[in-house]
């Protein structure tokens, strides 16, 4: 029961304050049960929260509106499992965030996300055919040995990542940079419902949550966070996608970089992360020697 209520007040609070866990872990800190946020003195509440005092007092005041709702019922309605980051589904890789995500929002098969091997592929939303032909030489051997391919549903790399799962016969990960009820882009709602479906929809942020730009560089961070290693097709050398990797590099991530041509705008990216470190590769054999199969 105590647990219960925790979840519930978790569910509220990330209602109205929908941020990652380091932000709330101050808070944590200080009150771990969440029951006294709404009888909190509210300029403790804005320091706890780093928070100016209005934003405080209404993060109070909401809150204890919220509280009136039975969230896990309510998402349950919509298909929609929350998975706390104390939740024993909630993966052990995202704690190794800096950041890492306070709920969980989940829609499909809860099991991928314990699944063994998942590797991420990303790349720009301007993915020409060259990235299309080269999944089918990394997809397949992939799916072969039952690993998760993770995206962000975004139009181009992600959306050719997400379909060559699923035209190879494998299982896929999609991670929103909004709520459920808001699909972005508007035109792969119907692989989302797929994804949803069939496979595994995430999101960190509460269902009727619009995309935002700032969203998706924190998207990405999932997206490398949840898999052992990451595969970049085609990217600009100044984009979201490359300083993404950069970081993943930073923190010891498996980077794999798409060689491309010297020609092609889209190659300066990866080319960029093999200069870092990044791993070049050009079919998924690659990936599965590097770092899933034993090494004799």
């Amino acid at each position: 029961m105590k647990e219960e209520l925790f979840v519930q007040r978790l569910l509220a609070l990330h209602y109205v304050h929908p941020v990652p866990l380091n932000k709330l872990q101050p808070l944590l800190n200080s009150d771990p049960n969440l029951c006294e946020v709404d009888k909190m003195d509210v300029l403790r509440l804005s320091s706890l929260l780093n928070l100016p005092a209005d934003k405080a007092k209404r993060v109070s005041s909401t809150y204890s509106e919220a509280l009136k709702t039975q969230f896990k019922d309510a998402y349950r309605f919509h298909g929609i499992t929350p998975i706390p980051f104390n939740h024993e589904l909630y993966p052990s890789l995202l704690h190794e965030l800096v950041d890492p995500p306070a709920v969980l929002y989940a829609k499909g098969k809860l099991e991928l996300l314990i699944a063994k091997w998942k590797i991420a592929v990303i790349g720009s939303r301007k993915a020409t055919i060259y990235t299309e032909q080269s999944l089918n030489y990394i997809i397949p051997p992939l799916v072969e040995k039952d690993i998760v391919i993770v995206s962000g549903l975004a139009r181009g790399a992600d959306t050719m990542a997400h379909h060559s799962a699923l035209r190879y016969g494998g299982k896929t990960i999609a991670v929103l940079g909004s709520g459920f009820f808001h699909i972005y882009p508007k035109e792969n709602k119907e692989l989302a419902e797929e994804i949803s479906t069939n496979h595994l929809l995430l999101s960190e942020y509460p269902p009727y949550t619009g995309p935002k730009r700032w969203h998706f560089p924190m998207r990405n961070r999932i997206i490398s966070g949840l898999s052992n290693g990451v595969v970049v097709t085609e990217a600009a050398k100044k984009s979201g996608t490359v300083s993404t990797m950069e970081h993943a590099l930073e923190h010891g991530k498996d980077v794999f970089a798409v060689p491309g041509s010297i020609q092609s705008e889209l190659s300066l990216g990866p080319h960029q992360l093999l200069l870092e470190g990044a791993k070049p590769v050009w079919n998924g054999y690659q990936i599965i020697e590097e770092f899933i199969q034993p090494k004799s």
